[in-house]
């Protein structure tokens, strides 16, 4: 009886995931970019002569008061634009458990396990953090646990375009299990005041929309009128009303229907993706990001235990948690990484993964609401731990995009020898330093160049 081969950690993606994979990379990479530049906007306004516009745009109120959608702009960008962003990581949740990565338990074990580890991890060394320091909170354990998929694409896209597609479908994956688990969060531990009619009537007009698209009846002025009563009468239960549009993107049919190519899931995360990336989450960056830096906001940082707490944990929670969540679902399933991957590629990835920008702002808000300058703390210590998780992170995977574009190129003009033949396996990996076992190199996600 032959043994079975030990099983690999980011191995080969399937077509149909190596297809969406391109598609995400390419939406997010631009989103990252859009994001970028709110943020930016966001800091000038708030650091010039334009921080009175920049405030009395933010507090302008706009919306039916009868409603009590009287909400500042701000408001509307974090409950309403945010809804879009949110919708769109229930339609991924969706595919993901039904036909993707997710569908599998041998696949969907490392990415949720490491997405557990890199969000405990965080939580407990910004809860130490504060238990320690006179003047802490554990009212923000929740900022460091978070992951901003779109800052994180967009940095791997400058720096990782020849790292394996499955190191970067494991980012993705992870991301996605982050958001579920920080949307758990949000409606658990940040809700107040809980109005039991009005989450039931959210509750319905959810499994109306969900009963109309099992009928096939998705019909935009049918469907939007259901989504938006869905998500108004959410805020008015007291539950952040963006857990109405990750309802909402559960409720989308994800298996093609007879004589369709593609989901409804699929074709509206292929619609709205570009919305979210592009408008929502720029302008809630725009609006959340404009935190005044000077001498006094970065002495209360430095002295500020929960700013402290929350730079530890996404900078060095968040890849400690990944790496030894993976490290120990490879050693007790025996585990082996892919070909060619190192520990170090898990490493740089879960650097990345320290990126916590738009959740992580959000739950700031929702666990200081009663203290604005802790809030502001926070946003402060969020933007500074972002970048440096950025640069730690690109730093890292700019070394390994390097040898994986050495490694690819040799394999794609394999080394003539004397004897008028190709170089083998294993010699073409002692040309490059490594392991003769290990070479296994595949072209990059979205690769235009032929390949």
């Amino acid at each position: 009886m032959t043994s079975r081969p030990p099983a690999r950690l980011f191995s080969r993606l399937t077509p149909s995931t190596e297809r969406t994979l391109v598609d995400v990379l390419r939406t997010e990479r631009a989103g990252g970019i859009l994001l970028l530049i709110g943020t930016a906007a966001a800091l000038i306004f708030a650091n010039t002569p334009l921080q009175g516009v920049y405030e009395r745009l933010s507090e302008l109120t706009l919306g039916p008061h009868a409603l009590h959608l009287d909400l500042s702009v701000a408001d509307w960008a974090k409950d309403g634009l945010l809804a879009i962003f949110f919708f769109v990581i229930g339609l991924e949740l969706k595919r993901e458990i039904v036909a993707g990565e997710l569908r599998k338990p041998s696949t969907a074990v490392v990415p949720i396990v490491a997405a557990i580890g890199g969000m405990a991890m965080p939580a407990l060394l910004y809860v130490g953090v504060n238990s320690m320091f006179a003047g802490g909170s554990l009212d923000g354990w929740a900022v460091p646990t978070a992951t901003d998929i779109a800052f994180a694409i967009a940095v791997l896209a400058v720096v990782g375009k020849w790292l394996p597609n499955a190191l970067r479908a494991f980012l993705l994956t992870l991301a996605v299990v982050d958001d579920l688990l920080a949307i758990i969060i949000i409606a658990v531990f940040f809700s107040s005041d809980l109005h039991f009619e009005w989450l039931a009537a959210s509750l319905a007009c959810i499994a109306v929309f969900g009963l109309l698209l099992r009928k096939g009846w998705n019909h935009a002025w049918l469907l939007f009128p259901l989504a938006f009563a869905a998500w108004a009468f959410m805020h008015a239960s007291g539950v952040h009303a963006t857990i109405a549009g990750v309802a909402l993107g559960l409720m989308v049919p994800a298996v093609a229907r007879k004589g369709e190519r593609t989901s409804l899931a699929e074709h509206w995360e292929h619609v709205w993706r570009p919305v979210s990336a592009a408008v929502a989450v720029p302008v809630f960056a725009f609006f959340a990001a404009g935190v005044t830096i000077d001498a006094e906001s970065i002495s209360a940082v430095a002295h500020d235990p929960v700013a402290h707490g929350v730079i530890a944990g996404l900078v060095i929670g968040k890849p400690l948690g990944i790496v030894l969540a993976t490290w120990l679902v490879a050693t007790f399933t025996k585990a082996t990484l892919d070909r060619g991957l190192a520990w170090i590629d898990v490493a740089g990835m879960g650097m990345l993964a320290g990126i916590g920008f738009t959740v992580s702002l959000l739950i700031g808000e929702l666990a200081f609401t009663s203290d604005p300058e802790r809030v502001e703390a926070v946003k402060l210590a969020v933007l500074f731990a972002s970048v440096l998780s950025a640069l730690l992170g690109a730093a890292v995977l700019f070394f390994r995009d390097r040898f994986y574009r050495r490694l690819y190129e040799r394999r794609s003009n394999p080394i003539p020898l004397p004897s008028n033949r190709m170089a083998k396996p294993e010699e073409l990996g002692r040309s490059v330093g490594v392991d003769p076992a290990e070479v296994g190199v595949e072209a990059p996600a979205g690769d235009d160049k032929g390949h």
